[in-house]
């Protein structure tokens, strides 16, 4: 029976949020606690747990069909993969930072110095842009501290809340690079693989739209139906039930994320009343 083989991280920031998604996807895996690798029992997925840093070249050298991986890890391997979907979860970004008493002023500021970093290539790609040259010190870990034991003057880092950063006495001061995980393939997958890999993006993509958005229900007095439903866009249109009180109606809608406050104000203020709200599992459209 064909398979489709997937790498993920065996451990750090991404394995837990890839695990997840795979179970959201209705993905049961065999026990994955230190294993390297296991099977689905109710889908033809394989499991691969490797290195983040490794994943874009066995995806590349066809040992695995995709994986998921940081946009960070995927730029500075620079390997010949696809990116087919971007997951949402796992976001930083690369960032440059000095040590906070320096005055900074403009990327120009970096000619000359010495950049520690785990990310040489973006790094260096990076200056190119604006014909800085620095002495790019590459290291595993750890970088923040480099300034602090004069192994450099700058750092180039994955960044989240910036807490790490001002603990060790450093500044943010510029951006290089967005990240968050992403699902990558290899460009010369067979027929078999690409039906799988479709299969299983429809799911991932069902799972993605329903953490967007929320599904409401209210109650609406039917002299304020019409503005109500105005305020609802829905899939398609809201579902309208009657109540057993006369003169109200039972309201059924999604509503987006990225809107809902605002949204959820103006239908109180149309007449809206006893609004419930419940996550989504699974949309699909």
């Amino acid at each position: 029976m064909n398979k489709l083989r997937i790498a993920i991280q065996k451990s750090g920031r991404l394995y837990e949020d890839s695990v997840k998604l795979l179970s959201e996807c209705g993905i049961d895996l065999r026990n994955v606690k230190d294993r390297l690798k296991t099977e689905s029992d109710n889908f033809p997925l394989e499991v691969f747990f490797l290195r983040d840093d490794d994943i874009p070249q066995y995806v590349e050298d066809g040992v695995a069909d995709i994986g998921i991986v940081g946009q960070n890890v995927l730029f500075e391997k620079n390997k010949h993969i696809e990116v087919v979907e971007e997951l949402g979860f796992g976001k930083c970004r690369l960032s440059i930072a000095v040590p906070r008493g320096q005055q900074y002023e403009g990327v120009t500021s970096l000619q000359g110095k010495r950049i520690a970093t785990s990310y040489p290539f973006l790094v260096t790609s990076y200056l190119k842009q604006y014909n800085i040259e620095a002495d790019i010190h590459e290291i595993s870990g750890s970088v923040e501290i480099a300034p602090g034991i004069g192994l450099a003057d700058v750092v180039a880092d994955l960044v989240s809340s910036g807490s790490t950063l001002f603990m060790n006495g450093l500044k943010e001061v510029e951006t290089i690079l967005k990240s968050q995980a992403v699902l990558v393939k290899n460009k010369q997958l067979k027929e078999e693989q690409l039906i799988l890999l479709n299969k299983l993006l429809f799911r991932i993509r069902a799972v993605k739209k329903a953490k967007r958005n929320k599904y409401v229900l209210m109650n609406a007095p039917n002299d304020q139906l019409e503005k109500i439903i105005s305020l609802l866009p829905g899939m398609k249109s809201p579902s309208v039930l009657p109540l057993a009180e006369s003169g109200w109606s039972s309201i059924h809608s999604v509503l987006s994320e990225d809107e809902f406050w605002d949204k959820i104000e103006q239908l109180k203020a149309a007449g809206a009343q006893g609004i419930l709200v419940v996550p989504i599992e699974k949309m699909i459209v």
